[in-house]
Protein backbone atom coordinates (compact mmCIF):
# COMPACT_ATOMS: atom_id res chain seq x y z
CA UNK A 1 0.00 0.00 0.00
CA UNK A 2 1.06 3.64 -0.57
CA UNK A 3 0.19 6.04 2.89
CA UNK A 4 1.55 8.77 4.07
CA UNK A 5 2.04 7.29 7.96
CA UNK A 6 5.08 9.59 8.97
CA UNK A 7 2.44 12.61 8.19
CA UNK A 8 5.41 14.48 5.96
CA UNK A 9 3.21 15.29 3.31
CA UNK A 10 4.71 12.58 1.31
CA UNK A 11 2.90 8.97 1.08
CA UNK A 12 5.66 6.12 1.97
CA UNK A 13 5.46 2.82 0.15
CA UNK A 14 4.18 -0.35 2.39
CA UNK A 15 5.33 -3.34 2.32
CA UNK A 16 4.10 -6.81 3.77
CA UNK A 17 6.19 -9.59 3.03
CA UNK A 18 5.58 -13.89 2.84
CA UNK A 19 8.75 -13.70 5.41
CA UNK A 20 6.78 -11.53 8.33
CA UNK A 21 8.36 -8.34 8.12
CA UNK A 22 6.59 -5.33 7.59
CA UNK A 23 8.51 -2.35 6.28
CA UNK A 24 8.30 1.27 5.34
CA UNK A 25 9.74 2.80 2.24
CA UNK A 26 10.23 6.89 2.07
CA UNK A 27 10.90 8.64 -0.95
CA UNK A 28 13.68 11.07 0.09
CA UNK A 29 15.15 11.81 -3.48
CA UNK A 30 14.74 10.63 -6.67
CA UNK A 31 17.15 7.51 -5.99
CA UNK A 32 15.73 4.25 -5.03
CA UNK A 33 13.18 4.28 -1.77
CA UNK A 34 14.75 4.13 1.78
CA UNK A 35 13.76 1.77 4.28
CA UNK A 36 12.74 3.96 7.59
CA UNK A 37 11.31 1.23 10.00
CA UNK A 38 10.75 -2.31 9.80
CA UNK A 39 8.86 -4.89 11.49
CA UNK A 40 8.70 -8.48 12.12
CA UNK A 41 5.69 -10.90 12.72
CA UNK A 42 5.98 -14.53 13.20
CA UNK A 43 3.76 -15.60 10.17
CA UNK A 44 3.46 -13.82 6.54
CA UNK A 45 1.68 -11.30 5.89
CA UNK A 46 -1.44 -11.90 3.36
CA UNK A 47 -2.47 -8.13 3.06
CA UNK A 48 -1.36 -4.62 4.48
CA UNK A 49 -3.24 -1.04 4.65
CA UNK A 50 -2.56 2.01 6.42
CA UNK A 51 -5.11 4.49 7.40
CA UNK A 52 -6.85 5.63 10.69
CA UNK A 53 -8.57 3.81 12.26
CA UNK A 54 -8.51 3.47 16.25
CA UNK A 55 -8.11 6.55 17.13
CA UNK A 56 -8.87 9.89 15.27
CA UNK A 57 -5.47 11.65 14.60
CA UNK A 58 -3.44 8.45 14.71
CA UNK A 59 -2.69 6.79 11.64
CA UNK A 60 -1.98 3.25 11.78
CA UNK A 61 -0.81 0.29 9.83
CA UNK A 62 -2.90 -2.49 9.76
CA UNK A 63 -1.62 -6.36 8.14
CA UNK A 64 -3.72 -9.32 8.42
CA UNK A 65 -1.25 -12.50 8.35
CA UNK A 66 -1.89 -16.11 6.58
CA UNK A 67 -3.48 -17.51 9.66
CA UNK A 68 -5.96 -14.35 9.81
CA UNK A 69 -4.43 -12.40 12.55
CA UNK A 70 -5.05 -9.03 12.39
CA UNK A 71 -1.97 -6.74 13.63
CA UNK A 72 -2.07 -2.87 13.76
CA UNK A 73 0.64 -0.59 14.17
CA UNK A 74 0.08 2.92 15.90
CA UNK A 75 1.41 6.08 15.73
CA UNK A 76 -0.39 7.22 19.07
CA UNK A 77 2.44 7.37 21.55
CA UNK A 78 2.19 4.37 24.24
CA UNK A 79 4.07 5.77 26.43
CA UNK A 80 3.82 8.88 28.60
CA UNK A 81 6.60 10.21 31.02
CA UNK A 82 5.71 11.72 34.38
CA UNK A 83 8.40 13.89 35.87
CA UNK A 84 10.35 13.51 39.13
CA UNK A 85 8.22 12.90 41.72
CA UNK A 86 4.83 13.02 39.84
CA UNK A 87 2.44 10.28 39.44
CA UNK A 88 1.14 9.15 36.18
CA UNK A 89 -2.70 9.75 35.49
CA UNK A 90 -4.35 7.81 33.27
CA UNK A 91 -7.34 9.73 30.84
CA UNK A 92 -10.60 8.60 31.69
CA UNK A 93 -10.38 6.73 28.34
CA UNK A 94 -7.66 5.18 28.92
CA UNK A 95 -8.89 3.89 31.87
CA UNK A 96 -12.27 3.08 29.93
CA UNK A 97 -10.34 1.44 27.52
CA UNK A 98 -8.13 -1.08 30.04
CA UNK A 99 -11.18 -1.79 31.76
CA UNK A 100 -12.94 -2.94 28.68
CA UNK A 101 -10.30 -4.88 27.31
CA UNK A 102 -10.36 -6.39 31.07
CA UNK A 103 -13.81 -7.36 30.73
CA UNK A 104 -13.44 -9.30 27.31
CA UNK A 105 -10.21 -11.07 28.59
CA UNK A 106 -12.63 -12.37 31.80
CA UNK A 107 -15.31 -13.23 29.01
CA UNK A 108 -13.00 -14.71 26.77
CA UNK A 109 -11.56 -16.95 29.50
CA UNK A 110 -15.24 -18.33 30.86
CA UNK A 111 -15.95 -19.24 26.90
CA UNK A 112 -12.20 -20.95 26.87
CA UNK A 113 -13.56 -23.20 29.98
CA UNK A 114 -16.51 -24.42 28.72
CA UNK A 115 -15.73 -25.27 25.37
CA UNK A 116 -12.92 -27.02 27.39
CA UNK A 117 -15.50 -28.52 29.65
CA UNK A 118 -17.81 -29.60 26.53
CA UNK A 119 -14.59 -31.33 24.49
CA UNK A 120 -13.93 -33.51 27.87
CA UNK A 121 -17.34 -34.55 27.82
CA UNK A 122 -18.26 -35.22 24.61
CA UNK A 123 -14.51 -37.17 24.46
CA UNK A 124 -15.61 -39.52 27.40
CA UNK A 125 -18.77 -40.45 26.04
CA UNK A 126 -19.44 -44.07 24.37
CA UNK A 127 -20.34 -42.41 20.89
CA UNK A 128 -17.22 -40.28 21.16
CA UNK A 129 -15.45 -40.52 17.17
CA UNK A 130 -12.05 -38.69 16.73
CA UNK A 131 -10.82 -37.40 13.34
CA UNK A 132 -8.06 -35.64 12.70
CA UNK A 133 -8.72 -31.83 11.90
CA UNK A 134 -7.81 -30.79 8.44
CA UNK A 135 -4.95 -27.68 8.07
CA UNK A 136 -4.62 -25.63 4.91
CA UNK A 137 -0.92 -25.73 4.63
CA UNK A 138 1.37 -22.46 3.19
CA UNK A 139 3.85 -24.12 1.52
CA UNK A 140 6.45 -22.40 -0.75
CA UNK A 141 9.74 -23.50 -2.57
CA UNK A 142 11.95 -20.56 -3.93
CA UNK A 143 15.24 -20.69 -5.43
CA UNK A 144 17.63 -18.72 -4.13
CA UNK A 145 20.09 -17.65 -7.35
CA UNK A 146 22.91 -15.61 -5.47
CA UNK A 147 24.06 -19.06 -3.44
CA UNK A 148 22.16 -21.70 -5.72
CA UNK A 149 20.08 -22.67 -2.56
CA UNK A 150 16.28 -23.36 -2.13
CA UNK A 151 13.90 -21.82 0.41
CA UNK A 152 11.20 -24.31 1.66
CA UNK A 153 9.02 -22.11 3.56
CA UNK A 154 5.73 -24.41 5.50
CA UNK A 155 2.96 -22.36 7.32
CA UNK A 156 -0.23 -24.07 9.29
CA UNK A 157 -2.80 -22.62 11.16
CA UNK A 158 -1.40 -24.65 14.38
CA UNK A 159 2.03 -25.44 15.79
CA UNK A 160 4.61 -27.49 13.82
CA UNK A 161 6.39 -30.25 15.76
CA UNK A 162 8.31 -32.08 12.94
CA UNK A 163 8.82 -31.70 9.50
CA UNK A 164 10.20 -34.77 7.41
CA UNK A 165 12.46 -33.98 4.13
CA UNK A 166 12.79 -37.48 2.49
CA UNK A 167 15.40 -37.42 -0.66
CA UNK A 168 16.86 -39.60 -3.21
CA UNK A 169 19.79 -37.08 -3.38
CA UNK A 170 22.32 -36.15 -0.66
CA UNK A 171 21.16 -32.27 0.62
CA UNK A 172 22.61 -29.96 2.81
CA UNK A 173 20.78 -28.12 4.89
CA UNK A 174 21.72 -24.61 5.62
CA UNK A 175 20.75 -22.36 8.84
CA UNK A 176 19.20 -18.88 8.27
CA UNK A 177 18.83 -16.02 11.02
CA UNK A 178 14.62 -16.87 11.61
CA UNK A 179 14.92 -20.77 12.13
CA UNK A 180 14.60 -21.55 15.21
CA UNK A 181 14.41 -25.70 14.48
CA UNK A 182 16.91 -28.62 15.67
CA UNK A 183 18.26 -30.42 12.39
CA UNK A 184 18.88 -34.64 12.66
CA UNK A 185 19.99 -36.40 10.15
CA UNK A 186 19.27 -39.63 9.38
CA UNK A 187 20.70 -42.21 6.57
CA UNK A 188 17.91 -43.80 4.32
CA UNK A 189 17.91 -47.54 3.59
CA UNK A 190 18.51 -47.44 -0.52
CA UNK A 191 16.57 -50.18 -0.74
Amino acid sequence: DSFDILGDGVKQLLVGRDDGMIEIYNFESADDPVLRHDYALSESIASIQGGCVGKDGYDEILAATYSGWLTGLTTEPVHREGGSGEELKLSQEMQSKISSLRNELEQLQIKVLQEREKYQQSSQSSTAVSSVPAFSVNDKFTLNKDDASYSLILEVQTAIDNVLVQSDAPLDLLDVDKNSAVVSFSSCDSE
